[in-house]
């Protein structure tokens, strides 16, 4: 599970702390070497997000793991009227606030630090929930999924995000060699922070997807399960229903 992986193996501290001190220390380089590391693919993945939650009409929307905003300003075009990013990194949340601002988008969309898995918001708050490239990062994988299906509505959408594994020749090889080698370098190169892409590589890599994933989400209490391969599988949008 994903809980085994941290950024930084050496230290004592949680997870969470972890990848709050690695999500701080990025942010700044985080945009830009995410669009270089997708080749731009992950603009693409984002807007069939919207694409999905559009169909449900939603009033509220939460975005969880919101980083700088990029999905939560996306949502936008949903025609929801209250949208809140949520992100457990203050450093992240800075840049997405700036961004938010520049786009005069401040009366729809509110940046808030908060724990995904100790939501910050009463029981059937938001009609829909988005998480991009972020429940890999969860502590608890569980209980942050709980607390998704607590405050979503009944009949409300929640659309996951997530990097996921090809299991097809020679897209598996050549998605492991780029994850392993590439992406890590590419990081090493241009971040501050020469664990983070090691990390995000390794955590994308044992992460539970496709069926995997579909099934804990039923655990939880999910219905309407189905998941959508992107990109010769090396992502997976999950939707599900509460």
């Amino acid at each position: 599970m994903a809980n085994k992986v941290t950024p930084y193996k050496n230290s004592q501290m949680g997870k969470k702390a972890q990848v709050t001190q690695m999500f701080d220390t990025i942010s700044e380089d985080y945009d830009g070497l995410n669009r270089v590391i997708s080749f731009g693919i992950d603009i693409k993945w984002r807007k069939r997000v919207v694409s999905i939650v559009q169909k449900s009409q939603p009033e509220s929307v939460l975005d969880i793991a919101t980083g700088t905003g990029d999905l939560a300003i996306n949502l936008t075009q949903t025609g929801a009227k209250n949208i809140i990013g949520l992100d457990i990194s203050p450093g992240m949340l800075e840049v997405g606030k700036k961004k938010v601002a520049q786009k005069k988008l401040g009366n729809t969309i509110e940046m808030v630090v908060g724990d995904s898995e100790n939501l910050p918001f009463e029981n059937e708050s938001f009609d829909a929930v988005t998480v991009a490239f972020g429940v890999r990062n969860f502590e608890n994988l569980e209980k942050g999924l709980s607390e998704i299906h607590r405050v979503l509505v009944k009949g409300g959408t929640f659309v996951v995000l997530e990097t996921s594994v090809p299991t097809k020749f020679p897209f598996k090889q050549g998605y492991t060699f780029y994850t392993k080698y590439i992406l890590p370098a590419i990081g090493k190169i241009f971040s501050k922070d020469r664990s983070a892409y090691s990390y995000l590589s390794e955590s994308a890599s044992v992460f539970p997807h496709g069926e995997a994933f579909n099934n804990i989400l039923r655990k939880i209490g999910f219905i309407e399960v189905e998941n959508k391969p992107q990109t010769l599988g090396v992502a997976s949008i999950y939707v599900a229903k509460k």
